[in-house]
């Protein structure tokens, strides 16, 4: 039975772990994005509103990251009604946390909804993948933990391939965002062309420390492994405005290391306890403000859920 309407909350993630360039993710209690979906009884897709954005996301939605995961999802069904979208963006755009796939994925999981829930999250991927393809790129790093929630091992592009993790008990979060832009593509094209055979192996190294302390529920091991990327952080490192500095402050604070968040400019410090990453968020916050350059910070948990259905009628 279909619904008239439905709203979904998908959360911010952070991919890349430190160490785990486009295999490693994790959702984030908050923030997120809201998406709200209404039944049109003409066929296609439309977005009415963008809440949030400065004017700066197109409304055509085979552009939109959100209109195209919709499409892609009413494909999926071959059904002959469409949906109308409002977009509640709460995440910055290009900033590291995830701000494409959030929507990709709310508003895949808000047509389901209305649709009366003929698909599990794992053949929704497909369609949240079409989505951040739009914009980002068709990789699952941010997709997958945003669907399914958790920190997850992507080995893939289908949902066997995307593997939930535990997630270790002490583990918190401190995050801040300066006021700048820095988008995927143009994180991307400084990357090295090629490695070092002995970068890699340092880094495939990391990688295998990090997990295995994820799995013994190690933060501070888990801390350390993020820290020791070799290869990518050192390529962005321009790009985030006051890493060093931030980096010390946060660990005055307390936190155990501080890494970029996806592509940035986004810093996220890992801490060992919800006093840590308080402490942490506000001393990172404090660098910023002393150098005048606008930013927000915060501290969240990893969160277990993905992204959920908060209304449907």
């Amino acid at each position: 039975m279909m619904n008239t309407s439905a709203e979904v909350f998908a959360p911010a993630t952070m991919a890349n772990l430190g160490v785990g360039f486009d295999i490693l993710g994790l959702a984030l209690e908050e923030p997120g994005d809201i998406v709200r979906a209404e039944l049109m009884d003409a066929p296609g897709v439309e977005i009415a509103h963008i809440e949030g954005d400065d004017g700066k996301l197109t409304r055509d939605p085979a552009k939109n990251t959100a209109g195209v995961a919709a499409a892609s999802v009413l494909r999926l069904l071959s059904v002959d009604r469409g949906v109308r979208l409002t977009l509640f963006k709460r995440l910055p755009l290009a900033s590291g946390l995830g701000s494409s796939a959030a929507s990709a994925v709310a508003a895949a999981v808000a047509v389901n909804a209305i649709l009366g829930y003929p698909f599990s999250a794992e053949q929704l991927l497909p369609a949240a993948l079409d989505g951040e393809a739009a914009v980002s790129g068709y990789h699952a790093d941010n997709v997958g933990p945003c669907l399914f929630g958790g920190i997850t091992l992507v080995s893939g592009i289908e949902s066997t391939r995307i593997r939930r993790m535990p997630i270790p008990t002490a583990l918190h979060l401190a995050m801040v965002t300066p006021d700048i832009a820095v988008p995927t593509a143009m994180a991307r094209s400084v990357l090295p062309a090629t490695v070092p055979l002995r970068d890699m192996v340092r880094q495939t190294a990391a990688v295998a420390r990090l997990i295995d302390a994820i799995y013994r529920d190690d933060v501070e091991a888990m801390a350390q492994a993020m820290e020791s990327d070799g290869i990518i952080e050192p390529a962005r490192a321009h790009l985030m405005p006051m890493l060093a500095e931030v980096r010390v402050a946060a660990k005055r604070a307390g936190a155990l290391a501080v890494v970029i968040s996806g592509a940035g400019p986004t810093l996220c410090a890992i801490c060992d306890s919800e006093p840590h990453a308080r402490a942490a968020a506000a001393a990172m916050q404090s660098v910023y403000d002393n150098a005048q350059i606008p930013c927000v910070s915060r501290s969240s948990r990893v969160s277990s859920r993905g992204a959920r259905v908060l209304a449907a009628n």
